[in-house]
């Protein structure tokens, strides 16, 4: 059997033919005067040739600066590369350079009718919240902070933000306003957009009393702006834009926070900027008529990326709601109604919809859908094997990449074939790798996922970390000047990366690795199963144990029979190494408030550490579930 036939979906020559990637691909054959003849050497070019391959994003995407470029990349050394200095841009501007006859902007609510802007309003709104900034003395280099849903005040905000030259930061007003401040207060923001309501499960729900709290917590403030509905209501007018520096900050993200106070990873205009456009037109195959809607909070870098769409001339599609109401098809019903060609979700969202027993292919009209795109966990075989016979027509695109770099290491390419548990290849300009522990790169072999030159999305440093300390140990002490991300990865023969869940979550029993990832695959298709949580605990005197824990459907119990379903699974489907010691029914798990499972800190309290040092609380989706594992760690069975 070759290769091809054992893909799940492949392009038809139309569709690779009409690929903004073909298209990138001949034209850098023809302006570089090399044979490029294929993805993987088009990958190996471009990780190969760093300088001149980002110098081609700029070219291809037409941008301009004002001031001569000096250089394009200083040195090659991480951290500390500096990218295209001399270069003035702004990321704003080159968001809103679009005149079409689409929308630019259609936001959804639950309960509520959407809500459509043209590219000539989305942009009068950003003028007029720009006007409002200015008039409060927001200057370049300020901090303005987002206690705001996905919705049209959010995204705008961001814009508005950016054209000044401020820097933005945001995050979902379902965090409590300590867990807001914990973010904002590092930052001294001078500014406060804040949502006095947010709609989730088919309910409003009030925030008056977190941001009057939350305003209390930020004492830098001079103003802050309270919005009532999902917009701002002011007299439209043209933005400016200020021409920064290319690596002038854009925005501050925030890691999880799971362990202590967030990071704050601050992102430039031009790296952002650069990133996303090679990202979205060439590896999403997006461009003028797509639509694009991926379901994420202002928390989490994915909203970033799909306001980004903007760029490519896209229409972005937000939803300010939950994703299940009134049930598990609401985020394919949006898809639906808005005519979206691009929809994003989770790999639990899926799960749910297929528990659910939605047929979307039969139950909503898709026929504008070609793409689906998923993250936030590896997307196991089980789905693509789903999806596939849901919707045979669309191309399936799992990436994989982090906040850190605010974009993907690697994902989609839409002139390759895929194959369920994979993800197509890396990124072009990533230089992507699997590090055994002797540092070496291995291929079919469990490895680091480390990337051994910069990218310019890279943070340009963390926030209050003076002398790059803190950044330097978050990437580069395992393997010195090369960025250690934290997953376990396998490359494949053909180029394709398989991964395996955290590195420093890895099971490793019995002398083999074992990633989570393919541990959930397994007992989350158990019926039974509504979520599960698998552990490998060390002890100081050389014990090992490895518990599961599981979530179930409602209305059922963990007795012996499912217990041995469970085990019987994971022997026949994995490896009798697989098989945990015991398995044990929770009533719920925790999660960051981008949905990832907090492994790490769970497994720190199973260790005795005390909860309010495992983990903080303001970081999690429900705080109550860290005192059930709390509880648990007391009477926990003896090691094995």
């Amino acid at each position: 059997m070759s290769e091809d036939e054992t893909a799940q979906w492949g392009p038809s020559e139309d569709r690779s033919r009409a690929s903004a990637m073909l298209a990138y691909q001949e034209w850098v054959s023809r302006s570089r005067g090399i044979n490029v003849d294929s993805y993987s050497n088009l990958w190996q070019w471009s990780i190969d040739n760093i300088e001149d391959f980002w110098f081609s994003i700029w070219e291809y995407f037409n941008l301009e600066s004002p001031t001569p470029i000096t250089s394009i990349l200083s040195s090659q050394e991480m951290p500390g590369a500096q990218w295209f200095e001399g270069a003035t841009i702004n990321f704003a501007q080159r968001a809103l350079a679009h005149d079409l006859d689409s929308p630019a902007l259609i936001a959804h609510c639950e309960d509520a009718a959407p809500i459509e802007l043209t590219w000539k309003e989305l942009r009068g709104q950003v003028g007029a919240v720009q006007r409002l900034l200015k008039h409060h003395g927001v200057k370049s280099g300020d901090r303005v902070v987002g206690y705001l849903p996905s919705n049209v005040a959010s995204v705008v905000g961001l814009l508005a933000c950016a054209s000044i030259g401020a820097v933005w930061a945001s995050c979902a007003p379902e965090y409590s306003a300590q867990g807001a401040a914990d973010r904002f207060a590092q930052l001294e923001p001078v500014v406060l957009l804040a949502s006095t309501n947010y709609r989730y499960g088919g309910k409003l729900h009030d925030r008056t009393a977190q941001v009057d709290e939350l305003e209390r917590d930020l004492p830098t403030l001079l103003a802050t702006l309270r919005i009532e509905g999902g917009a701002f209501d002011l007299e439209p007018c043209e933005p400016e834009f200020e021409a920064v520096p290319f690596g002038h900050p854009l925005w501050v993200l925030f890691s999880s926070g799971t362990t202590g106070r967030p990071k704050g990873m601050v992102h430039s205009h031009g790296g952002a900027l650069l990133e996303m456009l090679k990202h979205l037109r060439l590896h999403a195959d997006m461009g003028e008529g797509s639509r694009f809607f991926w379901f994420a909070t202002t928390t989490w870098i994915v909203w970033n990326i799909q306001v980004a769409g903007l760029l490519v001339g896209s229409t972005i599609v937000v939803y300010d709601g939950s994703p299940t109401y009134p049930d598990a098809g609401a985020l394919f019903r949006i898809a639906e109604r808005s005519r979206v060609t691009f929809l994003g979700v989770s790999p639990g969202y899926l799960l749910g919809v297929m528990h659910a027993g939605i047929d979307p292919g039969h139950d909503f009209d898709l026929r504008e859908l070609v793409t689906i795109g998923s993250t936030g966990a590896p997307l196991p075989p089980l789905c693509y094997h789903w999806v596939y016979n849901a919707l045979p027509h669309v191309w399936l695109t799992s990436i994989t990449g982090g906040t850190d770099v605010a974009s993907a290491f690697a994902g989609g390419v839409v002139t390759l074939p895929v194959r369920a548990g994979e993800i197509q290849a890396p990124f072009l300009g990533v230089a992507l790798a699997a590090w055994n522990s002797q540092g070496r790169p291995v291929i079919e072999e469990v490895g680091e996922l480390v990337v051994t030159k910069p990218m310019p999305s890279m943070p340009i440093y963390f926030w209050n970390d003076p002398d790059g300390s803190r950044y330097r140990s978050a990437y580069f002490d395992t393997y010195p000047g090369v960025w250690r991300h934290g997953d376990w990865m396998t490359v494949t023969p053909r180029g394709s990366v398989i991964i395996h869940g955290r590195s420093d979550a890895t099971i490793n029993r019995q002398g083999v690795r074992m990633g989570s990832a393919e541990i959930y695959e397994v007992v989350e298709g158990v019926p039974e199963v509504s979520e599960s949580l698998v552990l490998g605990i060390e002890s100081d005197n050389g014990g090992y144990w490895m518990p599961l824990f599981v979530v179930l459907n409602e209305g059922r119990q963990l007795d012996e029979d499912l217990i041995h379903t469970i085990k019987m699974a994971l022997r026949s489907q994995m490896s009798p190494r697989h098989v945990p010691d015991d398995i044990i029914q929770v009533p719920k798990l925790p999660h960051t408030h981008t949905g990832k499972r907090m492994e790490v800190p769970i497994k720190r309290i199973l260790q005795g550490t005390p909860v309010d040092q495992a983990a903080n609380r303001a970081a999690v989706d429900d705080a109550t579930a860290l005192d059930w594992f709390e509880e648990f760690a007391k009477r926990r069975p003896a090691e094995k």
